[in-house]
């Protein structure tokens, strides 16, 4: 059988990460590691009272960052589960997971995510592309919804382009094939370049409809800068994968969606624009304040 390590990456995650850690209690993995990115809050005290944790310290090295100190703490193991800290697992996960993982050229797998009122979430994407770019995902038609809707998407197994990062389970093959997760987005966008360039290699992200997940959202919170960093990474990631001219123009059709999203009084949109339009103001973090097309 697979050896299993589960990995969560906190940051000022004290509101949920016991939850979660509860609902790990005889979850089946071989070890559970907690990389707290530098919390201030109270997380690090609540991680270091469970037994069978092992916590590791870094400083805000970011979400893939956190997944590869993670990977590097249980070298040994089969398949690697990240979980979002602001999650509740079913029973069962684990083993699930790990069965559709041995099915050929799988490399990545992902559960059935709930909200906290159970609905399904719509946690399957499509590769990004021009149209895409619009943020026409309401309309539901596929050439410009980069999110796959519908009960019948959801009801069986399927492959997909990519996944939310909030729960995916990956083989250690596949994740030593890929080169680990990409360090420079920080934070947003890592999952969806980790699935491509999977894909890319030939293995497929494979969507477990039978192990759930309960998604709280928001463990970590949300501010104007983390948004720019979703958008400024949306650009980016496309950019890296086309030609430099298409990248412009993704970048440009980024921005006229933002500013219908300011229209509708999304008011960290304006921020995002901001970022996307004047690079020096973008979260140092990043590290691509020197030109307009974010690489």
């Amino acid at each position: 059988m697979a050896t299993v390590a589960i990995v969560v990456v906190t940051y000022n995650s004290e509101s949920c990460i016991g939850g979660l850690l509860d609902s790990l209690t005889d979850s089946g993995a071989d070890a559970i590691v907690v990389v707290d990115n530098g919390s201030t809050d109270a997380t690090v005290r609540i991680v270091e009272g469970r037994e069978g944790v092992r916590l590791v310290r870094s400083t805000n090295v970011g979400y893939s960052g956190g997944i590869n100190r993670g990977v590097r703490e249980v070298p040994g193991a089969d398949a690697y589960l990240i979980l979002n800290p602001d999650l509740v697992v079913r029973p069962g996960l684990v083993p699930l997971l790990a069965a559709a993982l041995a099915e050929p050229r799988v490399g990545i797998v992902a559960p059935l995510v709930l909200g906290s009122d159970g609905h399904r979430q719509d946690s399957l994407r499509r590769e990004p592309s021009l149209l895409r770019a619009l943020g026409l995902n309401s309309t539901g038609i596929p050439l410009l919804s980069e999110y796959v809707t519908g009960d019948d998407a959801y009801a069986a197994a399927r492959d997909a382009d990519w996944a939310l990062g909030a729960a995916l389970m990956f083989s250690r093959t596949c994740y030593d094939a890929v080169g680990g997760w990409d360090e420079s987005y920080f934070l947003y966008s890592e999952e969806t370049d980790f699935c491509l360039r999977a894909r890319d290699l030939g293995w497929r992200t494979r969507l477990v409809p039978d192990a759930v997940v309960v998604h709280h959202e928001g463990g970590s919170g949300r501010s104007d800068a983390t948004h720019v960093m979703q958008i400024v990474n949306r650009v980016r990631l496309y950019a890296r994968r086309h030609p430099r001219p298409a990248g412009y123009a993704y970048l440009a059709l980024t921005v006229l969606s933002e500013r219908t999203w300011v229209a509708r009084g999304h008011t960290q949109s304006r921020a995002s624009i901001r970022g996307l339009l004047r690079p020096r103001t973008r979260p140092s973090v990043l590290g691509c304040s020197r030109s307009l097309l974010p690489r």
